[in-house]
């Protein structure tokens, strides 16, 4: 298995999980179709599905864009893979929680985790798990539609009973903001102040600062959303 980073508008990610075994790929929330599709010809796979997180407009805007390159171009349909709703663009497949799709020879798992949308859903193939806008690196994403009892789920039951070495590829770059509201919450967190200062030239430099792993995201630095049987509180208010 091979996981592709491919950035996209300004501060999003969309991915190519690639079956190395024969050169097929899914593409994961590719909103921006043209660069998505560009780089995995540059790779020389093939795009056989596309798999979407959730129905909002930055993860889901391209599909219908890419599923027309592929007609156009290569003469063939592939499915779009959605969670329950049909409110994924160009939606024509739709997957639950325990579902598996089938990439090439890869089996990916789905894992419902309604919050941030109620048709959200994380992908999880091997060591790789598309988080989407549930779990970013160092934080969560904001509860449009549900409530703190449906993220706690998703993040401390779901994500936390995967394996440790489990690869968290989330949707946006959002760790140095994260990171910065971890130390709002925990200013005397050596280990946070040391975090912030890597991810802070990490996007200085225009670099990634995922993948980040479900043991890191446990760690002491990190997520705080992800820690709930610590016992701390914040030494100033959180605004």
């Amino acid at each position: 298995m091979q996981v592709e980073l491919v950035p996209v508008l300004s501060d999003n990610y969309a991915y190519l999980l690639i079956d190395p075994s024969n050169r097929v790929a899914a593409a994961v929330d590719p909103v921006d179709a043209a660069k998505v599709y560009a780089r995995a010809k540059e790779l020389q796979v093939t795009i056989s599905t596309i798999l979407t997180t959730h129905s909002h407009w930055d993860h889901t805007g391209g599909n219908n864009d890419l599923r027309g390159l592929i007609q156009q171009k290569e003469n063939r349909e592939i499915p779009v893979v959605g969670g329950r709703g049909n409110a994924v663009e160009a939606q024509s497949q739709t997957v639950t929680d325990g579902d598996v799709v089938t990439v090439g020879e890869l089996q990916v798992k789905v894992y419902f985790t309604p919050c941030h949308t109620r048709d959200h859903v994380l992908f999880h193939c091997q060591d790789a798990l598309f988080t989407g806008d549930t779990l970013f690196v160092a934080g969560c994403g904001r509860f449009f539609s549900g409530n703190p009892a449906e993220m706690h789920y998703a993040l401390n039951e779901v994500v936390a009973a995967l394996p440790e070495e489990t690869q968290i590829y989330c949707g946006h770059e959002y760790t140095a903001s994260n990171l910065r509201f971890a130390a709002h919450v925990e200013p005397e967190n050596e280990v946070v102040q040391k975090k912030l200062a890597w991810a802070v030239e990490k996007t200085k430099a225009g670099e990634p600062t995922i993948p980040s792993t479900v043991k890191e995201e446990l760690a002491k630095w990190n997520a705080v959303c992800m820690r709930l049987s610590v016992d701390f509180s914040a030494s100033a208010p959180v605004l």
